[in-house]
């Protein structure tokens, strides 16, 4: 099979590939390049297992993982520096989660050999190196951390851990209950109305995917209030406020309505409708978690956080707002510094 270099090269893996290594799959798929030459596209970061950066070229594929080539490499995982404190007690801790990582690490994975998961760390298990320095010299035991919610990978955004047994215990009580303010900004394709929508979630909707369905007493209720906060020519930013917080809600919802969020590339195909195109060239997902309220589970206190949107979002939506006025983004080296 040949690549073309211009567009992602996609793999299914069936019983003939299901168990060789990443490396030996892709001599297979691609009889033209040399050991040496498939291993440098892992290296490179150009190689995604199931959607995911996949740097080990030993890693053991199964029947069903699918195996994508990039055309250009994927950004490197996050790591150490790139993970904010936002507020540390003896209890909780809140931090601003950069896209690329995953929170914990699927279950799949929990096997993996240590060198494999440090080549590609979740954030549960950064974050006690974060929080390492801040401790007390004299504890032996590096900090605890304990999720009790999840972002997708490539969503960027605020989060808050757990650091003891009675946190978790009462902060899973306020996420069961949605006694948790959540506010996310995305830019998604076309105009949208402010409006709620309802629907009942579940695992396979028909087609493999994620999704609604209309079958009584079916599913999981998922509910996300939107609001548009500015039109930006064929696209919108807006804000989806979480009634309930079930996995992929907000994408879900907006791609079953017809605006998707810009770069996402699974929830672009409503259930037997055509694929909707996406020619923002968002640099990735564009989902950020904008906004954490809850009451502290020991205190009580109310604790209100705002991060403002990262910079690949902040330049994308400049850019879209230029591209709206009839406008180019000016040529030139980028600025590092977040854009509020």
């Amino acid at each position: 099979m040949l690549m073309d270099p211009k567009t992602k090269t996609t793999w299914h893996v069936t019983e003939e590939v299901a168990g060789r290594t990443v490396a030996a799959a892709l001599r297979h798929w691609l009889p033209d390049h040399s050991w040496s030459r498939v291993q440098k596209l892992v290296r490179s970061r150009r190689i995604q297992v199931n959607g995911n950066p996949c740097l080990d070229a030993a890693r053991r594929l199964k029947a069903g993982d699918v195996v994508a080539c990039t055309p250009i490499p994927v950004p490197p995982t996050p790591r150490e520096d790139d993970i904010v404190v936002r507020h540390i007690d003896r209890h909780v801790v809140v931090v601003e989660k950069p896209a690329g990582i995953t929170t914990v690490r699927h279950p799949e994975e929990r096997h993996w050999p240590k060198r494999r998961k440090q080549l590609q760390p979740t954030l549960d298990e950064l974050l006690p190196r974060v929080l390492e320095p801040r401790q007390r010299r004299t504890k032996k035991k590096p900090p605890r951390v304990i999720p009790v919610h999840r972002l997708d990978r490539d969503t960027s955004g605020l989060m808050v851990f757990a650091r003891t047994e009675d946190a978790r215990v009462q902060l899973t009580r306020l996420f069961r209950r949605h006694d948790i303010h959540r506010l996310y900004l995305a830019i998604v394709l076309g105009p949208v109305d402010e409006q709620t929508i309802e629907s009942n979630l579940v695992r396979n909707r028909g087609d493999g995917r994620r999704g609604s369905t209309t079958l009584p007493g079916v599913g999981k209720r998922a509910v996300t209030h939107v609001r548009p906060i500015e039109r930006l020519g064929e696209y919108t930013l807006v804000e989806c406020r979480l009634e309930t917080g079930r996995t992929h809600q907000i994408r879900i919802h907006l791609g079953e309505l017809g605006h998707p969020v810009c770069g996402d590339r699974l929830y672009r195909q409503p259930l037997f409708r055509p694929v909707i195109p996406d020619p923002s060239r968002a640099p990735r997902l564009a989902l950020h978690a904008a906004e954490l309220g809850f009451r502290h589970p020991i205190t009580g206190e109310p604790m209100r956080f705002r991060s403002p949107l990262p910079n690949d979002l902040a330049l994308f939506l400049n850019r879209l707002r230029l591209e709206s006025r009839g406008k180019h983004p000016p040529k030139g080296k980028k600025k590092r510094n977040r854009t509020k």
